[in-house]
């Protein structure tokens, strides 16, 4: 069977790597792939594959159905969305929407996803049970897509008994793959703060309550929350990445606004965290006497990918490329919504190398210049392929 994966994974390599450069050149912000996703459901009409659209918004639900369809069922996550990031890339498939691109790898995701279709269809009577592929919006933004489709019964008729899903990944080179079984991946909560104040003129800030002064304070004084707050040896992150006030500089402005990313892998702590941040503003700016605004905008949980059935796929793609193809990950601040669909059934999220001989596409996603060896493609579509028959049994 792996061989007659491979083969088919080569065959179609020329058809998906084209779906990639089609979806790559025309990306779509979150929750607005209503071309990606007529796209998508284009390509599944045409191969003949049972699936339904308007799934959480944009979203398609598809099955392929082996042998004996209601023995087992097993599904596979690719996302549509691109990011808010203008593409720096010579290449002919380069963006052809201004400030959008495909930074992220989610072309490479859903286009794995469809070959992956391509193969097990054309393999339908080698295997037992019912592939489900979701092709989900919306990722990179709250509450992500996952929870959209999820609550649209995406999960249901047939409910899967595991899932997989895999993510680019440039610090490892095409042609291999990365497993890690147990905690991978932190939660992602957004934080919102307006620091309220009086504004005025920049030479008489005695008249004033300065929220630019005192938003940096709240930024520094926010640190301790990780420094001096957390054990150390609980990874947690913090960060604010953009500041916005003001219109001059002889003019205090009435507010400021911060916007950050909090990151955490325990669920007490994930609480406790913020409730200092809260704490934290609000009696820095009662300090001061300003008022604060604060939201903190709920991101994926944890990603825990389940230990027996990522053991079990990690075996799977040393049979499929050979051991020295198969490395351990290490755990990533990093988030992802797959995790949504942790809560609900066993999973495991695996990563697919995509640079070239260390060489090349070695730029880190959510770059403007991340681009990945296409090569890959067949090593994702050929690895999870095999990996679902295997689950399926």
């Amino acid at each position: 069977m792996t061989e007659l994966i491979r083969e088919k994974a080569i065959q179609y390599f020329p058809e998906i790597r084209e779906i990639r450069r089609h979806i790559h050149t025309h990306p779509e912000l979150s929750f607005k792939e209503y071309n990606t996703s007529a796209y998508v459901s284009q390509k599944l009409e045409e191969w003949g594959i049972e699936h339904k659209k308007g799934i959480g918004g944009t979203g398609i639900v598809a099955l392929v159905k082996g042998k004996n369809p209601g023995k087992k069922c097993v599904a596979i996550r690719g996302e549509m969305d691109a990011l808010p990031i203008h593409e720096e890339n010579d290449v002919p498939y380069h963006s052809q929407e201004s400030g959008v691109m495909h930074a992220c790898g989610h072309d490479v995701h859903t286009s794995c996803a469809l070959g992956v279709i391509r193969v097990l269809n054309d393999l339908r009577d080698e295997w037992e049970g019912t592939l489900k592929v979701f092709f989900q919006p919306g990722e990179e933004l709250n509450p992500g897509g996952a929870t959209l489709m999820i609550a649209d019964g995406a999960i249901e008729n047939p409910r899967p008994e595991a899932i997989f899903a895999l993510h680019v990944y440039p610090h490892l080179p095409s042609g291999t793959v990365g497993f890690r079984a147990g905690q991978y991946m932190a939660c992602a909560d957004e934080i919102y703060i307006t620091v309220k104040g009086k504004g005025g003129h920049a030479a008489l800030p005695h008249l004033t309550i300065d929220p630019v002064t005192i938003a940096a304070q709240v930024i520094v004084n926010l640190q301790q929350v990780i420094s001096r707050k957390n054990n150390p040896l609980n990874p947690s992150v913090l960060s604010f990445g953009k500041i916005a006030g003001g219109v001059a500089q002889n003019v205090i402005p009435d507010t400021v606004s911060l916007a950050g990313t909090f990151r955490a892998f325990d669920s007490e702590w994930r609480e406790e965290a913020h409730r200092l941040i809260k704490q934290i503003t609000e009696h820095t700016c009662l300090a001061f006497d300003a008022e604060a605004d604060i939201k903190i905008s709920l991101g994926p949980p944890p990603l825990f990918n389940d230990p027996t059935l990522t053991e079990q796929s990690e075996e799977r793609a040393k049979e499929y490329l050979g051991a020295e193809k198969v490395k351990p990950l290490n755990m990533r601040m990093t988030a992802d919504d797959f995790a949504h669909y942790l809560r609900y059934m066993p999973g495991c999220y695996f990563r697919i190398g995509t640079n070239r001989n260390n060489e090349e596409f070695t730029v880190p996603v959510h770059n403007a210049h991340f681009d990945i060896d296409e090569e890959a493609m067949k090593t994702g579509i050929g690895v999870m392929a095999w990996c679902v028959v295997n689950a399926l049994r």
